[in-house]
């Protein structure tokens, strides 16, 4: 297919080479015409890299290039609301790494500016398209499992990252398990309306000195009546680890742990198998892929994107709540919030 959406990255860090790389060599809809970065090397090196014509000055030079159609934010959190609304005012189509913000306020502002402007926005939930979890989704909404009763989300990082990052991440809620709060959403249909959580620091003491824990174990109870469990480590020694169980009143989906492939070796001694992979790039490849072709169908085909405001708006609030009651050791209504949740 012809190339037909003209595209403009911002950010030339991990995640936003992550979907130049998969868009120059996978996503034929889309076509990047410049980058920028606050770091001007990172976006020289990356338009060398992936072949990108034209490399901007600022921000006000992408959004306002007249061959560009859509905007991808792969910037800090603290710049995505504003580029957000910035863009939208452009009349650009958005595309943004999760989280929106930190806070409701800096949220629904973003929100608003691309209502006003009428473009298209998506959030970067990319695990809704990685194939084992669309699978349950799909066998969920159709009834496999019968009236869900229960669901489990285990969330395990290889390592923990570094403190610098933790500082500035927004703490495990709204960095880590907000993809997990997510999931829950969308494995579910159903929204989380209270949650409870508890924490500690069991990896590294950095995380304390951080105002954060490494370890946290969220119960929740969600619209349909269903309880589900969330449980997050910084550390996992085997690597990645990601697993999803939905229990129901007609039996049970689950996704085991990923491993890099599924020979396993057998002997005297004993029976060995493959690692788990060594991070979420590796383990979410395709899932990076078929979000990105899927921005683009919405975009040619004038539907709603997968991922839309109110996505990403959701975990945030069960993420702030979250917290909440992890500070306050507390079960926390998701109405203390966001008074929309109820």
């Amino acid at each position: 297919m012809t190339a037909e959406i003209g595209v403009g990255v911002l950010g030339c860090g991990r995640i936003g080479r992550i979907h130049l790389a998969n868009i120059t060599s996978s996503v034929p809809e889309l076509a990047v015409r410049t980058v920028h970065d606050v770091v001007p090397e990172a976006a020289m090196s990356a338009a060398e890299e992936y072949g990108i014509p034209r490399v901007a000055g600022d921000v006000f030079e992408v959004l306002t290039a007249p061959d560009v159609d859509a905007v991808l934010i792969c910037t800090s959190t603290d710049t995505h609301a504003t580029l957000i609304a910035d863009a939208a005012a452009a009349g650009r189509a958005v595309f943004c790494e999760k989280p929106i913000a930190m806070d409701l306020e800096t949220i629904d502002a973003a929100l608003a500016a691309v209502e006003r402007a009428g473009v298209a926005l998506q959030v970067g939930f990319n695990r809704r398209f990685d194939l084992p979890f669309r699978t349950i989704r799909d066998q969920v909404a159709a009834g496999a499992v019968g009236q869900v009763e229960t669901v489990r989300i285990t969330s395990r990082d290889p390592e923990p990252p570094p403190l610098d990052y933790v500082r500035r991440s927004g703490g495990i809620f709204m960095d880590m398990m907000i993809h997990d709060f997510d999931m829950i959403r969308y494995l579910t249909g159903s929204e989380i309306v209270e949650v409870n959580a508890t924490g500690a620091v069991l990896v590294d003491a950095g995380f304390a000195e951080a105002g954060d824990v490494d370890t946290a174990i969220v119960t929740m109870t969600l619209a349909n009546g269903a309880l589900g469990v969330i449980e997050n480590s910084r550390r996992a020694v085997y690597g990645y680890d990601q697993r999803v169980e939905v229990f129901g009143s007609e039996g049970m989906l689950s996704n085991p742990n990923a491993v890099v492939h599924p020979v396993r070796r057998t002997g005297a001694r004993g029976s060995w198998g493959a690692p788990g992979y060594p991070g979420f790039v590796a383990r979410y490849a395709d899932s990076y892929v078929v979000e990105m072709k899927e921005f683009a169908a919405a975009l040619l085909n004038g539907t709603p994107t997968p991922v839309t405001g109110a996505d990403g708006r959701a975990p945030c609030v069960a993420g702030l709540a979250a917290g909440l009651s992890l500070g306050e050791h507390r079960p926390v209504d998701l109405t203390e919030i966001d008074p929309r949740s109820d």
